[in-house]
Parts: C-alpha cells; structure tokens; sequence
C-alpha cells in the first residue's frame, strides 16, 4: 500500500506540469494564492475523515512550533510559485533539473550543517551535478536559476520541516492556514481592482478551485507513502516525478531539448545514478 500510495504521489507530480500549462493565462500569483485557499478546506476534510479535527487548536498552541511552521509555509510557498512560473514559462524542464538535483543538495546540506560525513561516491556524485551546472553556464550561456532555486528551497524545506514535531497533514495544515490570510487578501484585491479570474467565468473558477486538490493530495500520498516505505525505496521512487516532468515538458508541452540540455540532464542522471548506489548501500 504505502509504495501504491508513493507512487501516485509521484505520477501526479508528474503530470502536474499540465495542469499549469492549462492556466498560464493567468498570472502564477494569483494560481499560487488559489493553491493555498483551496488547499486548507481540502487538508481539514482529511483530517475529519482520519477523526483528528480534535488536534487542530493544539497545533497553534505551541508558539515556537507556528513560527518554524511560518517558515517552512514560506519556503514551500516560495517553491510552488517558481514552479508555476517556470511552466508558465515554458520552462518545465528547468523545474525537472530542479527536481533532480534536490537530493544531491539534501546531501550537500547534510555535510554543511549537520557536519554529516560524505562517502566518496556521494561527494563524486555532487561533483559531476556541479560539472553539469558548470557546462548548462558556461558552455549553454544560461545558469540554471529556476532549476537550482527549486531544488535548494524544497531541501531547505525538508530540513526544516523535518525537525518539527507535527504530523504530515496537520503540518501541511498548519502551513496553508497561516499563508491563507495573506492569499485571501491578494485575491480581495485583485476583485477589487477588477483583474481576478475566480468567478469571471466557469472554466477559470474551476480551475482555480482545483488548485487545492492537486497540491494537496500528492503531498499527503506522499507523507502516507513515507512512513510505510524504507528510506532507499522512497529515495529511489524520488525519480519517477521530474522524470515524468521532463518527458510531460518535451513531448506534450513542446519545450526544445538542445544538445547542451541533453548533456546537462545525462551528466545529472549519472550522478543520481551514483547517488542511488549509496541509497542501496544503507538499506
């Protein structure tokens, strides 16, 4: 159940890239805003159906808890808003390349801050990701900005939200509530300025109202997923969304894949492939 569970997280974070493509028309502010408002009655029917509406005012008890949770909602909401941009873009392969390189960072920051140790193959295995960003600069003329900012915000994201003693739903909960205040004012004024797309017409509403559930249930499949799964299993299924992304962006989405994209995602492929040898290894 939890890799059944894992992997629809995965496949849908896939092909969630479609989803923004559909809504480029309007700006990823406003989609980001709808992301966190629909989110927040969609995370509190969960935790209805799991019975744990009773824990919801002890979760805004503990002070030091809401104010590290106030981070980790800025961080993730940061990263779901370079996202839609970048799809918006045409640039959904960029977010692939970030995908891929979140777990070469989550290692790098192991090192740096928690002064973790390094094998030689995981050290190997950043070197040839900081050879690829080197090449996609110097060679293809353009650093991979969104690419890198994705993946360093959600590493940063799952540092932080690591060391919180809250569940996955109600953290999840907890992060969308305290953006919620912030997101239901932008969308006041963009109504009040006449530039909202929710209620213009029936499409754009549904699509606006749906930006909840697609943020929502692949995370929490995902946590689901987690905590029935070993870390190498989990880590190695980590694969399967940017890979999906990268052919989604290419083959539906119609980005160009140049010679100097190729070699960048072959060189980081080849240090995942590194990288999992050590997953394995702990296992």
């Amino acid at each position: 159940m939890g890799a059944a569970m894992a992997t629809c997280a995965y496949v849908l974070w896939g092909f969630l890239p479609l989803y923004f493509a559909a809504t480029k028309h309007m700006p990823p502010t406003e989609l980001l805003a709808h992301r966190v408002i629909w989110a927040v009655p969609f995370a509190i029917g969960v935790m209805a159906f799991q019975k744990r509406l009773g824990e919801i005012p002890q979760l805004f008890a503990n002070k030091r808890v809401v104010i590290m949770m106030a981070l980790t909602a800025a961080l993730i909401a940061s990263n779901w808003g370079i996202y839609i941009y970048a799809v918006g873009q045409n640039l959904a392969s960029q977010a692939a390349l970030g995908y891929y390189f979140t777990p070469l960072i989550v290692v790098l920051m192991g090192a740096v801050l928690l002064g973790e140790t390094m094998s030689r193959l995981q050290l190997i295995a950043v070197a040839i990701a900081t050879i690829a960003v080197v090449v996609r600069t110097v060679v293809g003329g353009e650093f991979p900005l969104i690419g890198l900012t994705l993946a360093i915000s959600f590493a940063v994201y799952g540092y932080f939200r690591k060391t919180q003693p809250v569940g996955p739903t109600q953290g999840f909960l907890l992060e969308v509530t305290i953006l919620m205040p912030i997101a239901l004012a932008y969308v006041a004024y963009l109504a009040w300025q006449g530039t909202g797309h929710l209620f213009t017409n029936t499409t754009d509403t549904l699509w606006l109202m749906g930006c909840g559930p697609v943020t929502a249930v692949p995370l929490i499949l995902y946590a689901f997923g987690a905590k029935a799964l070993r870390f190498s299993t989990i880590g190695l299924m980590g694969y399967i969304g940017p890979t999906l992304i990268f052919i989604v962006a290419f083959t539906l989405l119609g980005e160009e894949l140049d010679v100097i994209q190729l070699i960048t995602f072959a060189l980081v492929w080849f240090a995942l492939a590194i990288y999992s040898v050590t997953l394995v290894k702990k296992s």
